[in-house]
């Protein structure tokens, strides 16, 4: 199963960037793989607090700064400006790499993150990690799978494979309230197991009559570190509307949440 080689870190702002590159370090490290940090603007002019900021976090840190580097045995770090409108440059550039790590916004307000964050999501093609708003210490060494059979929820397993192999427990959190048409979850569990991938299962319940309540809740009592699932939307346009259950991990999740479409 292939490994994480490349991560791409968008900096939207100077507030946000701080718990987006600490994540996306943290997995860079996890496989030896290249972070790169991208700054897109509308114009010519420098960026001193985006380059100020990379700059203090790889001092502080210790990242060695370098180009991409073939079959590195180290975590490394690059930053790149590229100018033109962030909402197309970035979702065409995380096209080629294996994820792509945004913050959590901060508020609903934070319109710069989310649209940012839903553009990589719908139109790259690729997973997305939103790290959350307070640094994680680990990621990936518990990990829950959402599952609803659907063929997001089967893209986003796939996308966590390598991750499920390393893994020291996996559960794959699953309810009536969010099966839809599609392979049950027991079925996910003997898919797992022959790919070396011991898997617990449990049902979880809706809280307040809130699907994805209940899917965060599920993961916090697994003590998971990292949430792996599909992301749904009522339409392919870029202003969808999104799935319940997606919309309510986007605006609540704690925990690193790893997305794919």
């Amino acid at each position: 199963m292939m490994a994480i080689r490349k991560v791409l870190v968008p900096l939207i702002s100077t507030g946000a960037g701080e718990a987006a590159l600490s994540t996306a370090w943290t997995v860079a490290q996890l496989w030896n793989a290249h972070m790169v940090v991208l700054h897109v603007q509308m114009d010519l002019a420098p960026a001193p607090a985006m380059s100020a900021m990379f700059q203090r976090f790889t001092v502080e840190h210790r990242v060695k700064v370098t180009e991409a580097p073939a079959g590195a045995e180290s975590a490394t770090a690059s930053f790149l400006i590229l100018t033109g409108r962030k909402l197309d440059i970035l979702p065409q550039q995380a096209r080629l790499v294996d994820l792509t790590v945004v913050r959590h916004p901060a508020t609903p307000e934070e319109v710069s993150s989310a649209a940012v964050l839903h553009a990589v999501l719908f139109d790259s093609g690729r997973p997305l990690l939103i790290a959350p708003r307070m640094v994680p210490t680990t990621v990936g060494r518990r990990i829950c799978l959402g599952w609803n059979g659907s063929a997001e929820s089967a893209a986003a397993v796939e996308t966590a494979m390598p991750w499920l192999q390393r893994a020291d427990a996996v559960c794959i959190l699953w309810a009536e309230e969010y099966q839809r048409r599609g392979p049950q979850a027991q079925e996910l569990q003997t898919h797992l197991a022959m790919h070396g991938v011991p898997a617990d299962l449990r049902m979880f319940k809706p809280v307040n009559n809130i699907v994805g309540a209940g899917l965060l809740a599920a993961a916090k009592e697994f003590n998971c570190d990292l949430l792996a699932m599909g992301a749904y939307a009522h339409s392919r346009l870029r202003q969808q509307i999104l799935g319940g259950v997606t919309r309510h991990i986007l605006e609540h999740a704690t925990l690193p949440v790893m997305m794919h479409r």
